[in-house]
C-alpha cells in the first residue's frame, strides 16, 4: 500500500481548469472538511464509509478516488490515489497520507487499464459531463476491475431536501445535479459497465435525531439517503448467453 501511494505521488502534477461543482470545495476547503468533525456529520460519514466498504472487500489494486477532495472517504476506505480539479482540497488529502493529481473526471491523466478499482463519492452530481467521466472511468480500469459510485438519490427525502436547499443558494449543494440511482445505472450502462451489487444507508427522514444510523443493507433500498453501486466490465450479448448456456 504504501509503496503504491509513493510511487504515484512521484508522479509530476498537471494544471486543469476547475470544473462549475468545484468551485465552492475550492473557496471553502476548510468549512467543507470541518462537516465531518461535526456530531451530525460524523455519523453520516461513518455509515456511508461503512455502506462502501461492504463493496470494496478484496478489491483489486491500485485504486482511485475520482472527486477525491479532502480525502475523508479515501482514507477511510485505503484508497491509493486520489484526483480533484481543487488544489485546496487535495492539501487535506495529502496530508491525510493520498497520493494526489489535479484534474477533472472528464479527462483523466491516467493510462489505459491504470487501475483496478475506482471510487466516485457523491462526485457525480457535481460534474458538468457525467457521462464523459463514466466513459474515462471504464479506460482507466483493467478488464477486471470495478467501479464504485456513492450517491445521495434524487427521489430519496435526503435528495429533495439537499436539492431544495440548493435552489436556495446553499454554497455546495446550489452547484449539484442530483440523480435517481436508476438515472446513474443508465449512464453506467451506456459507458460499458454492468451493476453487479448495490448497498444502501440512511434510512432514517433526514431532520430526524439519533444516536446511531442504522447498519447499511445489501441491494437497492427504497428511500434510503444514500447508495452505494457497484459495476463490472459489461460482457457481450454472446458471452452472456454462453454463460447461460453452461450454468
Amino acid at each position: 500500500m504504501c509503496g503504491l501511494r509513493t510511487m504515484y505521488r512521484s508522479v509530476s502534477k498537471h494544471g486543469y481548469q476547475h470544473s462549475v461543482g468545484s468551485a465552492p470545495f475550492e473557496r471553502m476547503a476548510a468549512q467543507y472538511d470541518s462537516w465531518f468533525e461535526s456530531d451530525k456529520g460524523s455519523r453520516i460519514f461513518q455509515v456511508e464509509a461503512e455502506c462502501l466498504r461492504q463493496l470494496m472487500i478484496e478489491m483489486p489494486r491500485p485504486c482511485l478516488e475520482v472527486g477525491v477532495g479532502t480525502g475523508r472517504f479515501a482514507s477511510a476506505l485505503d484508497i491509493d490515489v486520489g484526483i480533484d480539479p481543487s488544489p485546496a482540497v487535495l492539501r487535506y488529502a495529502s496530508d491525510r497520507g493520498i497520493s494526489t493529481r489535479t484534474g477533472k473526471a472528464e479527462e483523466l491523466p491516467f493510462k489505459n487499464k491504470e487501475f483496478g478499482a475506482v471510487l466516485l463519492v457523491v462526485t457525480i452530481c457535481f460534474l458538468n459531463e457525467p457521462l464523459r467521466a463514466l466513459k474515462e472511468c471504464r479506460r482507466i480500469l483493467r478488464n477486471d476491475g470495478y467501479l464504485i459510485i456513492g450517491l445521495v438519490p434524487k427521489d430519496s427525502a435526503w435528495g429533495k431536501i439537499y436539492a431544495k436547499k440548493g435552489a436556495e443558494g446553499h454554497p455546495f449543494y446550489s452547484s449539484a445535479r442530483f440523480y435517481t440511482a436508476h438515472q446513474i445505472i443508465k449512464k453506467a450502462e451506456q459507458s460499458g459497465f454492468d451493476l453487479n451489487r448495490a448497498t444502501s444507508c440512511l434510512f432514517e427522514r433526514p431532520n430526524q435525531r439519533v444516536s446511531r444510523y442504522r447498519r447499511p443493507r445489501e441491494g437497492l433500498v427504497k428511500n434510503a439517503g444514500f447508495v452505494g453501486l457497484r459495476f463490472g466490465e459489461r460482457t457481450s450479448s454472446s458471452e452472456k448467453e454462453k454463460g447461460n448456456q453452461n450454468g
